[in-house]
């Protein structure tokens, strides 16, 4: 079972390593799947970027979220919750929302 306090005291001792990981992970993935949305790739590959880049999101939302409980409230983590949410909003978009897109050819 995962402990909490660990996974608390994993992200405030490896903060910079975590960031330095995940903000250009979501912003490659992301634009990743956008790109396959907008070259008309198939559905499988598009779902397949998607997953992956929302997965980046969603651990550096819980990074922040894990901060916010140990009381660090800074700008910096307003920007990359700001960021982790823009970037799974984004894949969720490219997927819900790509199937009403097309673009003729």
């Amino acid at each position: 079972m995962l402990d909490f306090n660990t996974l608390t005291l994993f992200s405030s001792n490896y903060c910079i390593s975590i960031c330095a990981f995940l903000i250009p992970a979501n912003i490659i993935a992301t634009a990743f799947t956008i790109g396959l949305r907008l070259s008309s790739r198939p559905a499988i590959e598009i779902w397949q970027s998607a997953v992956i880049a929302s997965i980046f999101s969603l651990l550096m939302i819980l990074h922040v979220f894990a901060w916010f409980t140990i009381g660090v409230v800074m700008a910096p983590t307003y920007i990359l919750l700001g960021l982790g949410s823009i970037c799974l909003f984004a894949n969720l978009g490219a997927i819900l929302l790509g199937r009403r897109l097309v673009f003729p050819t």
